[in-house]
């Protein structure tokens, strides 16, 4: 499907695959963005959980992830993914990013020919230090033209309730990227585009990592000034590592870059930011786990981006310390110490 038919389907269907907090709130953007412009969209979702999928169709909600919000009633839900990507022009795509692999071998036969698939993920995969779009693409067989991948400073909660937010639609087609655009452009949702698929989605990857090392410092009761040199810091590794890969600066300093990494390192609705903060207040990872309903990608993709950093030999000493502490080879009283007590250097040295 070429960018100009994905403007023309004003009834088109889009599938969006992974009931959780992202999942839903998009498919609510994409269903209000739909009532906006006065077009006619059927919204079908997949998820795993029989009890979530049967409280969308009947009630228009989603109370393990977006508790009172309620959804709009062209969104349907369904535990047969074969029906929800049935004739489905516009794929998304938010489930975990480790899982992401082995679902989309199962998913493959249903995808429809010329489909453009959009990913939410922000995850590294763990063995191939793949990023979601490279997953995308060789699991589909499909070329990256068709591809694309949204991210930026967007806590599912909040644009739920319909707060004003701002985000990145990023393909290597920019025609397609500024299809995907109009069909997610919500009251409430303003997304611009790019073609720096890279940057976007190495910032919503290495944002999770920084967000643990802030979580810990705020559980050690740590101030302000604390957390803001972490978050300066952790956007100039950041950017090394897109760099490294071929990304544009411009992006670390634009919404997919610095807007998602405050975000994610301020807010409490953040899960790596949450994860990380009960981390620094004593418990273990596995308690970390037990306490929380969702995905805290930063845990387990950590590791991926400090392997690829190491092969790029691009210097990241807040990944090192952060995967250090996930591995138990670093406690929390030490992280501080540890980044402190690196050699001097000046700030401009990317």
């Amino acid at each position: 499907m070429t960018a100009g038919e994905l403007l023309a389907a004003d009834s088109a269907v889009v599938a969006v695959l992974g009931a959780g907090s992202w999942g839903t709130t998009f498919a609510k953007v994409l269903a209000d963005a739909a009532t906006a412009t006065g077009v006619q969209r059927a919204i079908r979702m997949w998820g795993r959980r029989s009890e979530v999928v049967s409280q969308i169709n009947s009630e228009h909600r989603n109370e393990q992830y977006l508790k009172e919000v309620a959804l709009p009633e062209s969104i349907t839900a369904s535990t047969d993914v074969s029906k929800v990507l049935d004739g489905a022009g516009i794929v998304i795509l938010a489930v975990p990013a480790q899982s992401l692999r082995l679902q989309l071998r199962e998913w493959k036969p249903y995808v429809a020919p010329g489909a453009v698939v959009v990913s939410l993920m922000k995850g590294l995969e763990l063995g191939t230090d793949s990023r979601m779009s490279q997953v995308i693409s060789e699991e589909l067989d499909i070329p990256h033209e068709r591809v694309a991948v949204i991210s930026g400073p967007n806590l599912a909660m909040e644009i739920a309730r319909q707060e004003p937010t701002a985000s990145v639609v990023a393909c290597s087609d920019e025609p397609t990227a500024a299809a995907i655009a109009h069909c997610c452009t919500a009251p409430y949702f303003r997304p611009y585009t790019s073609n720096d698929v890279i940057g976007v989605e190495i910032g919503g990857i290495v944002k999770n990592v920084i967000a643990l090392a802030v979580g810990i410092c705020e559980g050690k009761e740590m101030g302000d000034n604390t957390k803001a040199s972490v978050i300066t810091r952790g956007l100039a590794e950041t950017t090394r590592l897109a760099l490294a890969l071929g990304g544009e600066a411009h992006t670390m300093a634009g919404l997919a870059g610095l807007g998602d990494l405050v975000a994610t390192c301020s807010s409490p609705l953040s899960r790596n930011h949450t994860a990380g903060r009960l981390l620094g207040q004593g418990l273990t990872l596995e308690q970390v786990a037990e306490r929380m309903t969702q995905t805290a990608e930063g845990i387990k993709s950590g590791y991926a981006v400090y392997e690829l950093a190491g092969k790029l030999g691009v210097e990241m000493p807040i990944t090192a310390a952060v995967v250090a502490v996930l591995e138990g080879k670093l406690s929390v009283d030490q992280l501080g110490p540890t980044l402190l007590a690196r050699s001097l250097k000046s700030e401009g040295d990317y």
